[in-house]
């Protein structure tokens, strides 16, 4: 009788300092955790984070913050986001998409552009939307999520977001395919719902792509995480480096402050400044002798006090 060979031992690579923003293009089936811990496997990162998640049956935008960038992350997660969604109509299931049981049906009414319109209408602007059971979000210490899967539901209070913009992509008998750019916090899978409610029906998620986040325009490329990998194994760790965006590009929709000698200074060591010329209000991203310092915010008598602070190379 042979023995029985040992299992091999994932070999662990070693680990690097990488700094900068990676639009990664999540795929299907997957969480937005799962997708930043393959990326940052393949770039062997010390440090890597998230710009806010997306559901497993969601692709699309999803920025990973590497190294120093992870500091201005929290700008993103609250930056204004652009979806793709297509839902079908007449069905509404536990998880408000496609990867949940059908809990209720209702029959479609028929649909116009004018039908469709004037119920797209109501759900523009400041709203309050209720999170679905479905979420990250806490009860008592525990994700709504897990309270759900035990048949679980709480009562969930409204919470004001913004539909800056929702148009009419195409419709069939049974759907909708919509274009939305909205605040932080909104719930599409929710707001499909809602819209399906105006106009007298159920529905449900069945594709979900993000477009946009902040300052990253539809217009950028993404990278799969079938094309890191090949780029890695072709040409290396510095090919992968190079597709990175720079940490300043995550904020570099704000107005930019230049400082020099003494002012550079005292503002690394945590002291505001004053900066000539500077916006009365708002945050600003602020370099150094042509580094990237940070971000800094205005404050009342005019100077400029360091809202969070890097230490690129």
């Amino acid at each position: 009788m042979t023995e029985a060979q040992p299992a091999p031992q994932r070999v662990r690579l070693p680990r690097r300092d990488v700094h900068g923003v990676l639009l990664l293009d999540k795929p299907i089936g997957i969480s937005s955790n799962d997708a930043l811990q393959k990326a940052r496997w393949l770039f062997q990162a010390n440090k890597a984070g998230h710009t806010g998640s997306l559901d497993p049956l969601a692709t699309g935008m999803l920025p990973l913050c590497f190294g120093e960038a992870t500091k201005v992350s929290g700008f993103l997660l609250d930056a204004d986001k652009d979806y793709a969604v297509t839902c079908k109509l007449g069905a509404r299931t536990a998880t408000a998409d496609a990867e949940g049981e059908v809990v209720e049906t209702k029959p479609v009414p028929a649909l116009s552009p004018p039908v469709i319109e004037a119920a797209l209408a109501q759900w523009r602007g400041e709203i309050m939307q209720v999170p679905p059971m479905y979420s990250a979000l806490r009860h008592q210490g525990q994700r709504l999520y897990d309270l759900a899967r035990e048949g679980i539901e709480v009562a969930r209070q409204a919470r004001p977001v913004t539909i800056h913009d929702m148009v009419l992509k195409g419709f069939t008998a049974d759907s909708l395919s919509l274009e939305v750019r909205c605040s932080k916090g909104t719930y599409i899978r929710t707001l499909v719902e809602d819209v399906a409610q105006s106009l007298g029906t159920l529905a449900h998620v069945t594709v979900l792509r993000r477009l946009a986040v902040g300052p990253f325009g539809r217009d950028l490329a993404l990278l799969s995480l079938q094309e890191l990998e090949a780029r890695k194994a072709a040409q290396g760790l510095e090919a992968l480096d190079a597709l990175m965006l720079p940490v300043d590009h995550a904020v570099l929709h704000w107005p930019m402050a230049a400082l020099t000698g003494d002012s550079a200074w005292y503002f690394t060591r945590g002291q505001a400044v004053f900066v000539p010329g500077a916006p009365a209000a708002g945050k600003l991203r602020v370099y150094g002798d042509g580094r990237f310092l940070g971000v800094g915010e205005m404050q009342g008598d005019g100077r400029l006090a360091p809202k969070r602070l890097l230490n690129l190379p």
